[in-house]
């Protein structure tokens, strides 16, 4: 990160909200005390999760990776999001962030995803969308120099960074998966944020930074934004939708 790049990223994007914070306001809407929210995907940490600490009854994190103690207060479970150990029927609300466009079988997850909500339970999640530029670069560049790419240009920890298929990072796939695993899309939006990708260097982020100002500015260029923010809502069982 650059004094230049940080200096702009204040500058054109301090007064707008990130797309975390616009997944986090969501959850916070849906949930009620006595509810159960998972996190697919939680991360090692769960850092997500635990911020909803005392405002649910239970909170859970499913992942396939280590998870690092102490983490009180969560039930953290290692297992594959498409074939998770909790009874069905058992989650008011399930939220996702960074995590859809690494999933190889996406309707496998989606109706796992399905199976534990209750009647008329949320699935809401983040995820990068195809037609950004990074993820197009991502689709090009092999999934084996993705670490070494973004501890260069992120600084995040190679061992956080994971094989990218994009299979569920369009309006038109996430609406086709939605619907054959049970949900109904009841938001569907394409947000965008300052290019985090570019702050090792001012220059490129200037440049970048007129790239975003002009598909945010214009309604018909919403496609090509950076992530995907949607709400599904469940209406019948997944298992039943695949038959």
């Amino acid at each position: 990160m650059t004094a230049l790049a940080e200096r702009l990223k204040r500058k054109y994007f301090g007064h707008l909200a990130h797309p975390y914070s616009i997944l986090e306001r969501e959850v916070e809407k849906l949930l009620r005390p006595e509810y159960t929210l998972l996190d697919a995907g939680c991360g090692r940490t769960a850092p997500v999760l635990a911020k909803f600490r005392g405002r649910a009854k239970r909170l859970i994190g499913v992942d396939l990776v280590d998870f690092e103690p102490p983490l009180a207060d969560l039930e953290l479970l290692r297992s594959d999001l498409a074939r998770t150990p909790l009874e069905g029927s058992s989650v008011d609300v399930v939220m996702s962030r960074s995590v859809l466009e690494h999933l190889e079988r996406p309707l496998e997850v989606y109706v796992e995803m399905n199976r534990l909500l209750k009647p008329r339970g949320y699935f809401v999640f983040l995820t990068a969308n195809l037609w950004d530029y990074a993820s197009l670069l991502a689709k090009v560049v092999p999934n084996r120099l993705h670490p070494w790419i973004v501890s260069m240009t992120e600084g995040r920890d190679e061992q956080d960074v994971f094989p990218v298929h994009y299979r569920t990072n369009t309006r038109r796939s996430v609406g086709r998966l939605a619907r054959q695993a049970g949900f109904e899309v009841a938001v569907f939006q394409h947000l965008g944020q300052y290019p985090s990708y570019f702050m090792f260097n001012g220059f490129f982020f200037l440049l970048a930074t007129g790239y975003e100002k002009v598909i945010s500015r214009f309604e018909s260029l919403a496609p090509l934004r950076g992530w995907i923010f949607a709400v599904l809502r469940k209406t019948h069982g997944g298992e039943q939708a695949r038959r």
